[in-house]
């Protein structure tokens, strides 16, 4: 009897989809965070009698067979890159993306990562770095002096400096697409890494063909809707029971089996 083995694979595959609804949900309030969805394959199959063999000799051909399903098991778990909603903070340096495109950020070790997080400060160069330091790219460095600083749609940075009526370009922020968003390696920190699954990056002007819009004093909200994953965990809660309930059928079965006399 496998029914012990083939419900134990759904109480693991279900596992597992708990594991990132509750990821999901935890961040709901994470900056940028885009939700994951789980996403599951058959496993093999047990031929008992194979598809197209013959049934005689007068070479009958068998339409359907036998084959006995042996499992499932997860396939991968899949990033949805949807827009979140833009939540305006009133701060400067707090930078959103309408549309498509990853902001680069420089790690210490020469790295170029990825983020929508545009949650962006100061450090004491006057570079515009993120929660942890990191530099974004191409770096752009604010004077002591600016009395005012503004980010327009297309990644501009225009200063404002003290006694001037003028407004000065500091630099031009930049825009990275890739051909699968979803091959992106996830980091921490809302950090991706290139993949070779999602190909090279395509580095380009904000409001340029197919890249999104800079929007200043905004920051983009997670993805997430919690009433969609509530009914998620709900469904993965019930279906695991399910399988439960298939191995003490299965364990009933085989001690009926035992106390046969």
């Amino acid at each position: 009897m496998k029914a012990l083995s083939i419900a134990a694979t759904g109480m693991i595959a279900q596992q597992r989809n708990v594991e990132v609804v509750s990821n999901n949900l935890a961040n709901m309030n994470t900056t940028g965070f885009m939700r994951r969805r789980t996403e599951f394959q058959d496993l093999l199959y047990q031929n008992l009698r194979r598809v197209g063999s013959t049934s005689s000799e007068n070479g009958e051909v068998v339409p359907t067979g036998v084959q006995l399903g042996l499992g499932v098991k997860l396939a991968g778990v899949y990033r949805i890159h949807a827009q979140g909603n833009l939540t305006a903070t009133d701060n400067p340096f707090d930078l959103a993306i309408q549309g498509r495109g990853f902001f680069q950020i420089e790690l210490p070790g020469g790295e170029i990562a990825y983020t929508r997080d545009g949650s962006f400060q100061l450090n004491a160069e006057g570079q515009i770095v993120t929660h942890d330091g990191y530099v974004v790219q191409p770096a752009v460095a604010i004077p002591e002096d600016a009395v005012d600083v503004t980010v327009n749609q297309s990644g501009e940075v225009l200063v404002k400096l003290q006694g001037q009526v003028d407004l000065q370009n500091a630099g031009q922020l930049q825009l990275a697409l890739f051909a699968n968003e979803a091959g992106l390696e996830a980091m921490g920190g809302n950090l991706f890494r290139e993949t070779a699954g999602s190909g090279g990056a395509l580095v380009g002007t904000p409001q340029a063909d197919g890249f999104g819009a800079i929007l200043q004093g905004f920051l983009e909200t997670s993805n997430v809707n919690a009433v969609e994953e509530i009914t998620n965990l709900i469904s993965a809660q019930r279906a695991y029971e399910m399988n439960s309930k298939v191995i003490q059928a299965a364990d009933q079965m085989m001690a009926t089996l035992n106390n046969t006399r």
